[in-house]
């Protein structure tokens, strides 16, 4: 099968390369997919899981990408739920082999199905986006309606996520940017706008969560906004600021079937919107993920026509 690999941590995204690779083999409780659409995200290169295993031995050449949409092509021994030729999305191990190929071997319970009238570009923008969100915001966040929500990056892939669902939760939602991401926030369906460049991010006031995926000094300012009781999020590593009445809470985001579905269920109904930026060929992806000017949304690998 084609397959992208990367074999050196040090040559990032330009070190990919389009090459063939034996197709995979379902163990227990996997299901191989043949997959027709992918996505890759470039801090995955900075992963260890990427070049090494559960036991630190290297693994390289590695296969990106972790998130798919696809048709189940084989079953592995004891695996139920699914069924071949069945469609389905979901979230690989981070320390297998990815989606950026043919196919993928991946344990079942990663996927969920996905209906017939959603595209499988669609499908596999939706798991790393839509799971963090959903998990930041109702798992370890425990929003609930009529509280406020400082969304950063709200106009990227999981900022836009975490504003929608937010807002369709019937939270507040200030979302932060670049100034020339304002409309594309407001649009997402945020109250409010924040210039991180130019506005003063503690005119904000007090909000009961905030949604971090920048980190730095934008972290430590924001911990400072959040009311008695309220959570700070964080999904760019360990919290290295508190909030002095609140919880500071980072996680890595986990495949769950169940949250697929209310996420895919929301999209096929108009509630949730994607950001899809770029779709792209196997065959283009090495040139595809490493743009020369800066792109809005997601890029998606398309690998089946």
């Amino acid at each position: 099968m084609k397959a992208i690999v990367v074999t050196e941590q040090a040559a990032g995204t330009a070190g990919m390369k389009l090459v063939h690779r034996p197709e995979p083999q379902a163990a227990i409780n996997d299901v191989v997919v043949q997959i027709h659409a992918s996505r890759f995200i470039p801090t995955e290169l900075e992963w260890p899981s990427t070049w090494a295993d559960r036991l630190d031995r290297n693994r390289t050449p590695s296969i990106p990408g972790h998130e798919l949409a696809g048709v189940v092509s084989a079953l592995g021994y004891g695996t139920t739920g699914l069924s071949v030729g069945q469609r389905v999305f979901g979230l690989a191990d981070w320390y297998r082999d990815g989606t950026l190929a043919e196919y993928v071997a991946i344990e079942a319970r990663n996927l969920a199905p996905l209906p017939g009238d959603v595209d499988f570009t669609v499908g596999a923008s939706l798991p790393i986006s839509g799971l963090t969100a959903w998990q930041g915001l109702f798992q370890h966040g425990r929003l609930q309606a009529g509280q406020s929500v400082l969304a950063h990056g709200a106009a990227g892939a999981v900022g836009s996520m975490v504003t929608q669902l937010a807002r369709e939760a019937g939270a507040y939602v200030i979302g932060s940017g670049r100034a020339a991401d304002r409309q594309t926030v407001l649009d997402f369906g945020a109250k409010e706008f924040v210039d991180l460049d130019n506005d003063a991010l503690e005119d904000v006031g007090k909000v009961d969560l905030v949604f971090d995926v920048i980190g730095g000094d934008i972290q430590k300012r924001s911990a400072a906004l959040i009311r008695a009781g309220g959570t700070l999020v964080s999904i760019v590593g360990p919290v290295e600021a508190r909030p002095s009445q609140g919880l500071a809470i980072d996680f890595v985001v986990e495949a769950d079937r169940a949250q697929l579905s209310e996420i895919v269920q929301r999209v096929r109904d108009g509630r949730l919107r994607i950001n899809i930026g770029n779709v792209s060929t196997l065959d283009d992806a090495v040139a595809a993920l490493n743009p020369t000017e800066r792109r809005k949304g997601s890029t998606i690998i398309r690998v089946r026509p």
